[in-house]
């Protein structure tokens, strides 16, 4: 178990962005933040008190949560002084990238000198099968983005968090390091090996109540030639009965890959439901979300009614404006 609550490291991240992982815990569970640790150069700011390793742990806080995620999934080594002080001050840990923490000698001396833990959460834990493609009882919405770091995450987690205070019966399904820290479980699907990988996701969303809707956290994108392989194994391991199509408006390239152009959201639309009825021939695509962050109130709204006008889906950002409208598309299902 990790000990909670959390002090969030954010290094020396170099944008917003890339404190994603920090940021989604603070939205979501911010009873379990005390504060956030941001090192000299540090461009990003998830709005928790800054604080002292010292601060933090005299305030409660009893595990380090590496806040970051960068290109490659590695910590640089002007990290290690800070986390090996955190050990010596008392706090556990925890990390979601690909860079292990338990293979740096340096941070697993310390955590057997001081009886600290590290918890590397990016590790499959589980056997997992190959995929079957066999039906599965209950309903499965899955967000699919034109980029990475759209929203996928924040929109599963609006719409299990609505279905919950209507009395419906949901879960969220975490598929990465952020949801994996902010629920407790999960599956690290990009470091499952491929061949499991769509398996792992038909382990995650199994038989349920035909009137259960599990809410599988997106990943990657179709579109970006990184990290669409995993894109691809939540579209046919998940076999969603509904897409959401997920949209950060503000984007001039696709993440990491300023040669490479955004899809419409009429290509991905088109794209991913011929690919997600391979599946499953019955899915639809019931909505948008549009991640708003970057704009004012007046032009998100502006932006989503006309989204919602050229496609004729039911357009909002869950985050900001609630994901109602999202649900009831679900509902009619």
């Amino acid at each position: 178990m990790i000990r909670t609550p959390y002090l969030l490291f954010l290094g020396d991240a170099h944008d917003q962005l890339a404190a994603k992982v920090a940021q989604g815990i603070q939205d979501w569970r911010p009873d379990n933040v005390v504060g956030q640790f941001r090192m000299p150069g540090c461009k990003a700011d998830v709005g928790a008190k800054d604080m002292t390793l010292a601060e933090a742990y005299d305030a409660g806080a009893r595990t380090l949560v590496i806040g970051v995620a960068n290109r490659g999934g590695v910590f640089s080594d002007a990290w290690l002084d800070v986390m090996v002080e955190a050990m010596e001050t008392g706090f556990d840990i925890a990390s979601g990238l690909h860079s292990l923490l338990r293979n740096s000698p340096m941070l697993r001396e310390a955590a057997e000198r001081t009886g600290r833990t590290l918890h590397d959460v990016r590790i499959p834990t589980v056997a997992y099968p190959i995929a079957n493609g066999a039906p599965r009882s209950g309903k499965r919405c899955l967000a699919v983005g034109t980029d990475c770091s759209v929203g996928k995450m924040y929109t599963g987690l609006a719409m299990d968090a609505e279905m919950k205070a209507r009395g419906m019966k949901s879960s969220f399904r975490p598929t990465g390091q952020t949801g994996i820290l902010i629920t407790g479980e999960g599956i690290p699907l990009d470091a499952v090996i491929a061949d499991f990988m769509a398996g792992s996701v038909e382990w995650l969303t199994p038989d349920n109540d035909a009137d259960h809707w599990d809410h599988i956290e997106g990943q990657g994108s179709l579109w970006h030639v990184s990290y669409s392989g995993v894109t691809m194994a939540l579209i046919h391991g998940g076999q969603p009965d509904a897409l959401i199509l997920a949209h950060e408006p503000t984007r001039t390239h696709m993440r990491g890959l300023p040669d490479h152009a955004l899809p419409s959201l009429e290509a991905l639309r088109d794209q991913a439901l011929a690919l997600a009825r391979i599946a499953n021939p019955d899915c639809v695509v019931a909505g948008i979300s549009v991640n708003t962050k970057a704009l004012g109130d007046d032009e998100a709204l502006a932006l989503c009614a006309e989204i919602e006008d050229r496609m004729g889906l039911p357009t909002v950002d869950p985050f900001r404006h609630g994901a109602g409208r999202l649900v009831d598309a679900l509902a009619a299902i």
